[in-house]
């Protein structure tokens, strides 16, 4: 089955919509073919900055309707201890508070961006869209994340080539409490190596540390502004250290 003929049986929906590469695809799909789509985007401390004005900035650009929901996940302590399976808690706050709010705008299917490369097995959050009823055609379509940035890029979408993002929460440690604090030292630790040009890598905690991630490409920029790193990232961390084990 393609999309076209998904929509033509669903032409009424909302999408959970955090502006990645898979939901952006979907969208751009449902704007064209749906009669009515609404895109739900939750914000909460466990998102940075850049991914809300990227998701602006889709919106704008497809010309599409959206609701923007505020969600408090550090008051929940089922997310707040960091356990491992966390993402089902967090991911089952999320979706049940956008179905919520697409109920009440008239919404009685809501989609999502879980595509046929996905490995569920893997996704606590998995079990949490299962059971609140969502559907993922991106997934029944059987579309891979290659073919879905290869679609992407043809229809002239700027989120074709962007690097997969995991939420904040997964840069501390399972196990560890989730502070308000600890992710506002990972946003602007991770927002000071975009700015000196790093790509797809991850700033975790490690006790009171940086532990950086980086690609093997970018060894060598890290080594450059080796100093500048280290400048910055110890206003948040009292070290910071280099994994040798590279994305």
């Amino acid at each position: 089955m393609e999309l076209k003929e998904f929509f033509k049986t669903h032409n009424t929906v909302a999408i959970a919509f955090s502006g990645g590469v898979d939901s952006a695809y979907l969208l751009c799909e449902a704007v064209k073919y749906c009669e009515k789509v609404c895109a739900y985007y939750v914000k909460s401390d466990f998102q940075p900055e850049f991914e809300f004005n990227d998701a602006k900035r889709l919106i704008s650009e497809l010309g599409a309707e959206w609701k923007v929901l505020e969600l408090d996940v550090l008051s929940d302590e089922n997310i707040t201890k960091n356990p491992e399976n966390r993402c089902y808690y967090c991911k089952k706050k999320i979706i049940s508070k956008i179905k919520e709010q697409a109920l009440k705008d008239g919404f009685n299917i809501l989609l999502d961006g879980t595509n046929a490369s996905d490995d569920l097995s893997d996704r606590p959050g998995s079990k949490a869209i299962k059971e609140l009823s969502v559907l993922s055609p991106l997934r029944e379509c059987g579309l891979t994340k290659e073919e879905i940035r290869n679609l992407s890029e043809k229809e002239n979408l700027f989120t074709w080539d962007k690097p997969s993002y995991a939420c904040l929460a997964t840069r501390i440690p399972t196990g560890e409490v989730i502070t308000k604090d600890k992710l506002t030292a990972t946003e602007k630790a991770e927002d000071f190596l975009f700015s000196l040009g790093f790509k797809d890598f991850r700033v975790r905690m490690f006790r009171s540390c940086a532990r950086l991630q980086v690609k093997e490409n970018q060894v060598s920029l890290l080594m450059e502004k080796r100093e500048e790193i280290l400048t910055e990232l110890k206003k948040y961390y009292s070290g910071v250290l280099f994994d040798l084990e590279v994305r």
